[in-house]
């Protein structure tokens, strides 16, 4: 080539000598991450149907309540009505909760949900009763002999899910493919990689929001089968902020999420199951506040060059909990799960991959397809506070 006298600096990108200086790193600043299933792990085994069924059971209740709104009892009554009368028998030793009152049940009418007790049973102390008081059951004494109780037992349930299908369409044409490409070898692998980021992406979102469609859940030509998600499976531990959710003490009277509400919930959920909650799920906002717990409590010495406030781990009385961070729970929204209980399970043969389809030109066409449900046993085994300040 010709001798120009021009310096490269000042003949820019027209010189055709020159080579274009592009990094061979191609940077996705879009959130992909699946912190929630990266947690979970693969599950142990597939789903074999679209619909997907499990089965769940539980041991006969050991706690009732008084239902009885006209009871003035100045610790004398010997009988008072119950919700459920079939949960107690002859020689069931009771006590309300909070008191130190034992009673002895003689007698039941199951017409009228009436119990007949002995108060004051082995010389403790009487006292007052009263509506919604909740009563537990502490244990049968049976007479010796005696023929054995009716049976009663529990019946299983059968819960489900319906699988839903993630897809997203892929096309290349045959001279992108033939073209050299910067950053990328093959732009068919690399169009399958970002399509199979975003899907995912989504599965973590419909496990954690999802809902069911209220008619034909099975789906059809014309009604599109969706998964119910983890928030909308939780209706027994649910706790609504500044909703009577949590008593003046119990972290109750403010917007901002705290320990107390922490600790209120995971006592609730200990105290009526076996759960064993060791997972919080929070958003960038509730995962601030969870680590400002520690934040009187921190100490730096004088040579100390770095400034830690990280909470990873809540340990408490009722579990030790790893803290997840994810950015698709909503932000008013904190969940407490026993992860042993959950599962996000493909359907046999239908996890996400690559399937290539017949092109009508010049092209390589596919789509990246996956269908997934989730399992979400014993919902009343986890929990979920809300209504909590986002700002």
């Amino acid at each position: 080539m010709s001798f120009t006298g021009k310096a490269s600096y000042s003949a820019g990108s027209t010189l055709p000598e020159l080579a274009e200086d592009v990094s061979d790193i191609i940077g996705i600043v879009s959130p992909f991450e699946t912190p929630l299933l990266d947690h979970l792990g693969d599950p142990r085994r597939p789903a074999t149907s679209t619909i997907h069924e499990w089965i769940e059971d539980e041991l006969l209740p050991n706690t009732d309540a008084i239902n009885d709104s006209t009871y003035t009892d100045a610790s004398a009554d010997t009988a008072f009505v119950v919700d459920t009368a079939s949960r107690f028998r002859v020689g069931d030793q009771i006590q309300v909760v909070g008191s130190r009152e034992v009673m002895l049940v003689t007698a039941i009418n199951s017409g009228t949900n009436t119990l007949t007790v002995v108060r004051g049973y082995g010389g403790t102390t009487a006292a007052a009763l009263a509506n919604d008081q909740v009563i537990r059951i502490l244990g049968n004494a049976a007479l010796e002999g005696d023929d054995r109780p009716a049976t009663r037992f529990t019946n299983r349930t059968r819960r489900q899910n319906y699988t839903q299908i993630f897809t997203a369409g892929v096309e290349v044409s045959g001279s992108q493919l033939a073209a050299r490409q910067i950053a990328v070898a093959d732009e068919l692998d690399y169009q399958k990689q970002e399509r199979l980021r975003e899907l995912l992406r989504d599965l973590e979102n419909c496990v954690i929001n999802g809902v069911a469609p209220g008619a034909s859940p099975e789906g059809s030509a014309t009604v599109r089968r969706t998964m119910r998600g983890i928030i909308p499976s939780i209706s027994t531990n649910l706790f609504v902020n500044n909703s009577g959710g949590f008593p003046a003490g119990d972290g109750g009277g403010t917007n901002q999420l705290n320990e107390a509400q922490v600790n209120t919930a995971l006592r609730q959920i200990w105290e009526q199951s076996a759960a064993q909650i060791d997972t919080i799920v929070v958003n960038g906002y509730q995962k601030r506040r969870i680590n400002s717990f520690i934040t009187s409590n921190r100490q730096f010495a004088a040579d100390d060059e770095s400034f830690k406030s990280l909470v990873s781990v809540y340990e408490s009385d009722f579990g030790v909990c790893r803290v997840v961070l994810s950015r698709w729970v909503p932000a008013d929204t904190v969940l407490l799960l026993d992860s042993s209980r959950l599962d996000v399970l493909p359907l046999s043969g239908r996890n996400f991959h690559f399937k290539k389809l017949a092109s009508a030109g010049d092209s390589e066409v596919g789509q990246v397809i996956g269908e997934y449900t989730l399992e979400m046993r014993n919902p009343n085994a986890h929990g979920l506070i809300r209504g909590l300040a986002t700002s």
